[in-house]
């Protein structure tokens, strides 16, 4: 039977869309994706849970989709958080070793992470992640990796990402209740850096931002050390928000007209260019001025690259030792408005990338994935894949299901829920029908092998 640990799942909770992704690593170490399963999201606004019940139901439809294309019944996740609740904090820490002269090891690693994670917090917050940053070993200071070395005394500076108790609960029980046994929860422009960002940009200094439906957040890495996070409780849905009231039009209206019309950079449009929108229920429709439209979305747009470069003055940008040579990788659904990329060059005066995932992915993945606004979830995958390697209890992140699967199981079509998205129609890959057919021999080669292997079971 193939070995089922090198599989796992990412669980994106975003507040437009919940995304359920099985993936695996392929021979050219590329993510190559087995099942995917998408549904609107109910019950999530601002990255936080204010409707279990609603959640639970966009959880099981997400996921039982990716079950049902993959042909695995999925037991454990890697889930995304976000929300304005989460904050981040600098410490340092140490610890006296007995033997000075014993090698340092990763239980020592972990007892100088265990100290930091008894950190007091606030009342109300728990730690989320403690990210060790640099090490100093008997005074050697810039020490990045510690095991191997010598010495009585370890310390080290730790960034520490906190998030609210009852978020975090809120979310952990989201996902039982949808019948997922165990998860795991990372910090969503983790799992996003991850999914975008090379070494070498890790390495000279970048800063992620990935512009969601209701947050937008911020990781910033200089030599390749996680420096820097932030969340700004504001995304896409403010931007599409404050069009329906600048325009006095619904939300779908609103939205469809910051998808195709929409424009970051100030001007774009002449007075003349009008779209016409229709009216409800047989009432006459309403004209609206491009160039009124595209000064709704600037304003909302410079207040948030505001806020993204207040947290990059708060790091300490202009410092040499800490400057950010790679400059700002932007991803997320918002990075595909119109003229984004150059608004935030001009008021940064950094330079500027789209982030797409497409480089994680193996050849053959669904092409919607390489979009940014899939990274989170991507990244996520990534993220499931490194726990399950490092993990003591060594579980399979997802088993073969015990109950039957039609053979039309891995065709199973994608939810077609409304999404809020920033891209052109996707075109249907040509080689299609070789994809099914390829997808129908993996899995009933599966199952051969896993008779084999029972057969061989018994035998023994």
């Amino acid at each position: 039977m193939e070995n089922t640990t090198n599989y796992a799942v990412g669980l994106d909770l975003g507040t437009t869309k919940i995304v359920a992704i099985i993936g695996r690593y392929n021979e050219q170490n590329k993510i190559e994706i087995l099942g995917i399963g998408k549904a609107k999201s109910l019950g999530i606004e601002g990255g936080v849970v204010n409707n279990i019940l609603q959640t639970v139901n966009s959880i099981k439809q997400a996921v039982e989709q990716a079950e049902n294309q993959a042909g695995l019944k999925i037991s454990t996740v890697v889930a995304g958080i976000a929300g304005k609740h989460i904050r981040s904090l600098q410490h340092s820490d140490y610890i006296t070793r007995d033997d000075a002269e014993a090698v340092i090891d990763e239980s020592d690693i972990n007892n100088l992470i265990g100290n930091a994670q008894k950190l007091t917090m606030l009342p109300g917050e728990r730690i989320i992640h403690v990210l060790p940053q640099k090490f100093k070993i008997d005074g050697q200071e810039n020490v990045k990796e510690p095991i191997g070395m010598a010495g009585g005394r370890v310390e080290a500076n730790f960034h520490i990402v906190v998030g609210h108790i009852g978020s975090i609960k809120n979310i952990h029980r989201c996902i039982q209740n949808a019948g997922i046994e165990e998860n795991l929860i990372t910090l969503e422009p983790l799992a996003s850096a991850e999914a975008v960002l090379s070494q070498e940009e890790k390495e000279a200094g970048v800063v992620l931002v990935d512009i969601g439906g209701g947050t937008t957040d911020i990781a910033i890495f200089k030599d390749n050390i996680i420096r820097h996070t932030a969340v700004i409780p504001y995304g896409g849905n403010v931007i599409t928000n404050d069009i329906k009231e600048g325009c006095s039009i619904i939300e779908r209206h609103a939205e469809q007209l910051k998808v195709r019309y929409g424009s970051a950079w100030p001007g774009e449009n002449k007075e003349t260019e009008i779209v016409s929108i229709p009216g409800l229920n047989g009432r006459p429709g309403r004209e609206i001025s491009l160039k009124k439209l595209s000064q709704i979305v600037n304003a909302r747009v410079m207040e948030i690259i505001e806020q993204v470069f207040l947290q990059i003055k708060k790091y300490g940008h202009e410092e040499p030792s800490q400057k950010l040579i790679a400059g700002i990788v932007l991803t997320g659904g918002g990075s595909q408005l119109k003229h984004i990329r150059q608004l935030v060059e001009y008021v940064t005066g950094m330079d500027t990338r789209i982030g797409y995932p497409d480089d994680k992915l193996a050849q053959g993945s669904p092409p919607e994935l390489k979009e940014p606004m899939y990274a989170t979830s991507v990244g996520l995958v990534m993220e499931a894949l490194r726990q399950d390697i490092t993990m003591t209890n060594a579980g399979s992140n997802i088993h073969p299901s015990e109950e039957k699967i039609e053979q039309n199981a891995v065709e199973a079509p994608l939810n077609n829920a409304e999404e809020t998205t920033m891209q052109p129609p996707e075109e249907k890959p040509e080689n299609q029908a070789e994809e099914k057919s390829k997808a129908r021999f993996q899995y009933f080669d599966r199952i051969l092998n896993s008779i084999k292997k029972l057969i061989s079971d018994d035998l023994n």
